[in-house]
């Protein structure tokens, strides 16, 4: 199965290079423990997931890129052609001397529709190149100006036009103490509108990440580079093939078997069902062994609970609310995100 990436902003064309290069890495690095034939099957895997050979002498990524600053595209196409080992289709990309700022408004109600006809067409020819689509990721941040506005545009057209593909988007949250002012107001209107458009939202947030840099890594000079690497490696591991595991029982020592724990999981879900694992014999990238977890847990509560508090004491007040409003973003748009996020904080409080 075949996933089209689509990089929105800075941030989506700044990551998405990265995930590449991690994916491409491992490819053609060691295989661990598997055999050659498992090894084979592991490759062409990887490839056909995210990459198209198009009779190219490297493979091509699967990705839509989506900006309204040339600078930042012409960067990320060139990062790709540097790695020699994959680089992006010549016409799969949409950049235009538009900057929207930081204005969340601007990138979904004034570029999204302006530019909406050449995105989903760049979306279409992409995957009609696959022999069998999954589905799409995106690659946003959460809280500036064209990543999250244009893509909560752009996930809503995605979701109207693949009523049946499965949409993962992936959110960069906002350093706690960030720079963008706005960035609260930002993150609500984003989080609640893809809240009714995409099947889910795989999370990282910058703090995390740059603890993991500082303290992990042992990097003292921290770059963007430094953090979106780390993303990017999680990412890889994330979406490496693998096959289902079944039962703890698999395993030498049963890993799993504290996974199994009814305590772990809300009344209404059998632990059986509530809990998956994947496994592969393939090492991947200079790991040999290697394990990656995806919850869908309360863990993201305090820090949603933080962002709206901040944004509705802002919103109270009518801070910069002229900025939304001059592009089609009433008040009773705020509201109307600031529901349904109170929602989802007592749907997950009451888990």
């Amino acid at each position: 199965m075949s996933i089209v990436t689509v990089q929105l902003g800075q941030c989506g064309n700044q990551i998405g290079p990265e995930v590449f290069s991690a994916i491409c890495s491992d490819v053609h690095g060691t295989h661990g423990l598997c055999s050659r034939k498992e090894n084979e099957s592991y490759h062409d895997a990887c490839k056909e997931r995210f990459f198209s050979e198009e009779a190219s002498e490297v493979p091509v990524a699967r990705a839509v890129l989506v900006d309204m600053e040339p600078k930042v595209i012409s960067q990320t196409l060139a990062i790709a052609a540097r790695s020699g080992c994959w680089k992006y289709g010549a016409g799969s990309h949409l950049c235009q001397q538009q900057g929207s700022g930081n204005n969340w408004a601007n990138g979904y109600s004034v570029h999204g529709p302006r530019h909406k006809e050449v995105i989903m067409d760049l979306v279409q020819k992409e995957a009609e190149k696959c022999d069998r689509l999954g589905g799409f990721f995106t690659i946003m941040s959460m809280a500036g100006g064209t990543g999250s506005g244009l893509g909560a545009f752009v996930t809503q057209c995605l979701r109207d036009a693949f009523p049946t593909s499965f949409i993962l988007n992936h959110v960069i949250w906002p350093y706690g103490t960030g720079e963008v002012i706005v960035q609260n107001y930002n993150s609500v209107l984003t989080l609640s509108h893809l809240y009714q458009s995409s099947d889910a939202l795989l999370v990282h947030e910058n703090d995390v990440i740059h603890k993991i840099c500082a303290q992990l890594l042992n990097i003292k000079q921290i770059s963007f580079r430094d953090v979106n690497q780390v993303i990017a490696h999680q990412l890889g591991s994330v979406f490496q093939p693998t096959y289902t595991a079944g039962s703890g029982s698999h395993y030498s020592r049963n890993p799993l078997g504290s996974f199994q724990d009814p305590s772990l999981y809300t009344s209404w879900l059998n632990p059986q069902d509530a809990f998956n694992a994947w496994k592969t014999p393939r090492a991947f990238n200079k790991y040999e062994k290697s394990a990656s977890l995806v919850s869908n847990s309360q863990f993201l509560l305090k820090p949603l609970d933080s962002v709206v508090g901040k944004a509705w004491n802002m919103f109270a007040s009518k801070a910069y609310i002229h900025q939304y409003t001059k592009f089609g973003i009433e008040e009773e748009d705020f509201l109307d995100s600031f529901t349904a996020l109170e929602q989802v904080i007592s749907s997950y409080t009451s888990l």
